[in-house]
């Protein structure tokens, strides 16, 4: 079919996310597109490729940290620890779809089945990941005493047993149902590329509901607590984790959903909504840089780990220059 045969609805699917191919031969302006070409094919791949540098320093230095000084036993250290790692198969897949921003999907349908997977497996693994983390804090606050903030050993690998299975499935039909089709890497049938848009929602809707009444029960008790100090830094920690949760998927999970539903009007419909939905993804996917800076880096302990690492590498160092 012809560029101008297509509906507004078809032009925005044939150059949407990042399925756009800079080397088809489909006239930019035959496919409604008003300036989000540069936008596209430039500053998505720069900020993915800078993503997926601070993600993988970052992830991999909450690993060392965990396997050098601390019990991964702990179930805190193994949520900790699969966080990590979840966030780094995310990562793989970035910069796949960054080439895929520039050159359109050339790899081949095995690759495209393998690096969706993959990806999602990293996206959906992370969000039940903070979910866990996030009801493991409420009990840690509010039942202190509880088995499931004593725990060890078998407690932190049925758990991370629990997380890569749910993660596997719900990543599934991504390996399965994803195909090649004119350079782009997507579902080949409507109702999985539904599917796909509305399990994300899901996901989205029920940490929203968790984090809502999880974090609103952590407030109430320390708003009754008597230690200032340690009052004031918990509630900028958890305010500081909902806002940028709430920054960085709840505008993508709207758009996605619109995308679905909504029957795309005129080209300057077309343009405000896929700038919108580029913006939103970015912020979206940099959550997995993010996931170490606020889960981990923001504690004491880990700072002091950080400190006791760096001298003991100035150590060695200083010892390396003695003749």
């Amino acid at each position: 079919m012809d560029a101008e045969q297509r509906s507004p609805d078809e032009r925005l699917d044939y150059t949407n996310d990042y399925y756009y191919n800079s080397n088809d031969s489909v006239d930019t302006d035959e496919v409604c597109d008003l300036g989000t070409v540069q936008f596209r094919l430039v500053l998505v791949p720069v900020f993915f490729s800078a993503v997926v540098i601070v993600s993988i320093l970052g992830n991999i230095l909450v690993m060392v940290l965990l396997a050098k000084y601390e019990n991964l036993r702990s179930l805190t250290n193994a949520l900790i620890l699969n966080l990590a790692v979840s966030d780094l198969i995310f990562t793989v897949g970035l910069p796949f779809w960054a080439y895929y921003h520039l050159y359109g999907w050339n790899l081949g349908e095995t690759a495209c089945k393998i690096v969706s997977f993959i990806f999602y497996v990293g996206f959906y693994s992370s969000g039940i990941l903070l979910i866990l983390m996030t009801v493991h804090r409420y009990v840690s606050v509010m039942r202190p005493l509880s088995d499931l903030v004593t725990s060890r050993g078998y407690v932190g690998v049925l758990a991370s047993v629990f997380i890569w299975t749910l993660g596997f499935l719900a990543a599934l039909p991504a390996l399965l149902f994803t195909s090649v089709n004119e350079n782009m890497c997507e579902y080949a049938d409507a109702y999985w590329k539904d599917f796909g848009i509305y399990q994300q929602n899901i996901m989205f809707l029920v940490t929203v509901v968790i984090f809502c009444f999880c974090y609103a029960q952590i407030l109430c008790r320390l708003m009754h607590s008597r230690a200032q100090r340690r009052r004031h830094r918990t509630l900028k920690l958890i305010s500081t984790l909902v806002m940028v949760f709430f920054v960085g998927w709840a505008p993508y999970n709207v758009l996605i959903f619109l995308r679905s539903v909504r029957e795309i009007k005129d080209c300057e419909d077309y343009k405000r909504l896929g700038y919108a939905f580029y913006i939103s993804r970015m912020l979206a996917y940099s959550h997995c840089c993010l996931n170490p800076v606020f889960y981990v880096f923001v504690g004491v302990k880990y700072k002091n780990h950080m400190k006791r690492m760096l001298r003991g590498w100035e150590g060695e160092r200083d010892i390396d220059c003695l003749p």
